[in-house]
């Protein structure tokens, strides 16, 4: 619904019909095509001829206030005449919708030709005849609106009649130059150019290009520029209601796609005066500008707080998040440290364990063992002829003494050694003095008679490396 109502807004702005349920009919009739139904429009009731009132006019409707906004004007709102009864319009519907349909076979037909010479241009270009007019190769074409393709050949038009001092027209269509205005809060200053108007040369030459004036355009304005020869120039002159040439009217961005009249100069006029009813018109609009101006600046101050705030916000979670990470991660780092801690902790603890136990275990055979050999000794014989006194020193300075049987080997003695449990060793020599004897493992079996020990013998404990 939105879009439809677009399309009548902007048919009532291009073609002057202010009665919405004839533009209604209209655009129905051609299908709510609105280009189509506007060149069908615009075709049959208009025509770029220029038609000169008898006295020039100077129709000025700025804002009467600095709080009230600016009378809307063309594309915008004025004083229409009356609308056509309900009678002609069903009388001219038939013909509407004949010329509608003549208007879409001859467009579908016009498409048709348009592809064919692009596709067969295309394929020139691919086999190397990318030739100009001349035979000198053409540079590649940037692809541009209808619009702005008009704009910039009336500035390219206008530079060569008239020479470059002249009003910084920009080189694009008309609602991109009211948007760029807008943007930059200056009023659009516009100029419908036509060519074959008696006034139009010496306008141009001693008004719209005298440096003062062209100085005070470029720098209070955003100027756009149009041939009434030209479609959207034509179709500006119909929605401002050019009357005479040459024609400036100041406009500035309204509401709903609309655009307020400011100002119109009709006719040709001095440099002064023309400059006088431009400042007029720039001091009437100044207070709009300004509240614009400084309700954008608010517009941008605000929406900078809020980025900045926005921007803090996040930067204090960021910084949140970084101190929870960082203390997770400590308490990770010292649950870990207290997991390994832990963990050494009982492996040392049980190695404690084994290792206690092994030397239990070990202690317990050595016991056994010491137990075993002291039995296998059995006991210690009386005072006699055949009993050998042995007296065993060890390192410590400890002395053990024991009677045997003169028949009892080397072995038993060192059984009786190993059964008394003074030494922390395993491996240890009896060894005697005056001559120095050792008796090792060659001597085991040797009774202590036959080894020279009987009757009594004193033997030294040397513990072996």
């Amino acid at each position: 619904m939105g879009d439809v109502a677009d399309k009548i807004a902007y048919f009532q702005a291009i073609t002057g019909v202010e009665d919405a349920g004839l533009c209604t009919e209209i655009l129905a009739a051609h299908g709510w095509d609105l280009e189509l139904a506007i060149s069908v429009f615009t075709s049959q009731n208009h025509h770029p001829a220029t038609e000169y009132a008898s006295e020039p006019t100077t129709s000025n409707t700025p804002p009467t206030s600095t709080n009230q906004p600016p009378a809307e004007t063309g594309l915008v709102a004025g004083g229409r005449g009356v609308p056509p009864g309900l009678a002609w319009k069903i009388i001219t519907l038939p013909f509407s919708i004949i010329s509608g349909s003549l208007g879409l076979i001859s467009g579908a037909v016009g498409l048709g030709v348009w592809a064919a010479g692009g596709v067969l241009s295309y394929s020139l270009r691919m086999i190397g005849f990318n030739l100009g007019l001349n035979g000198e190769s053409s540079s590649p074409l940037v692809s541009v609106s209808a619009s702005a393709a008009e704009a910039m050949s009336f500035v390219d038009s206008f530079d060569r009649d008239f020479g470059s001092i002249r009003p910084s027209f920009i080189a694009e269509g008309f609602m991109d130059a009211l948007q760029r205005s807008r943007h930059e809060f200056k009023l659009l200053f516009v100029y419908l150019h036509s060519p074959e108007h008696p006034d139009t040369p010496m306008f141009c030459e001693r008004t719209l290009c005298n440096e003062a004036l062209v100085a005070f355009i470029n720098e209070n304005f955003v100027a756009w520029g149009g041939s009434i020869r030209a479609s959207e120039g034509f179709k500006m002159s119909n929605s401002l209601k050019a009357s005479r040439f040459p024609f400036c009217a100041v406009v500035m961005a309204a509401t709903n796609q609309r655009i307020a009249l400011l100002q119109q100069v009709e006719g040709p006029k001095s440099p002064d005066e023309l400059l006088t009813a431009l400042q007029r018109v720039l001091e009437e609009s100044a207070p709009v500008l300004v509240s614009a101006r400084l309700e954008a600046e608010e517009r941008r101050n605000n929406i900078r707080l809020r980025e900045e705030q926005d921007a803090a916000y996040l930067a204090a979670l960021e910084a949140d998040q970084a101190r929870e990470r960082q203390r997770q991660e400590e308490q990770e780092r010292q649950e870990r440290e207290a997991a390994e801690a832990e963990r050494k902790r009982k492996e040392e603890e049980e190695a404690r364990e084994r290792a206690a136990h092994e030397a239990a275990e070990r202690e317990a055979a050595l016991a056994k063992i010491r137990e075993e050999k002291l039995q296998s000794l059995g006991p210690e014989p009386a005072k006699g002829p055949d009993v050998t006194q042995v007296l065993v020193r060890f390192p410590t300075g400890e002395r053990k003494e024991r009677r045997f049987q003169c028949s009892t080997t080397i072995q038993s003695l060192y059984d009786y050694v190993d059964s008394l449990g003074c030494l922390e060793v395993e491996k240890f020599s009896l060894v005697s003095n005056f001559p120095r004897t050792v008796y090792g493992s060659e001597k085991l079996s040797l009774s202590l008679k036959d080894a020279g020990l009987h009757p009594q013998a004193s033997l030294f404990v040397e513990l072996n490396s």
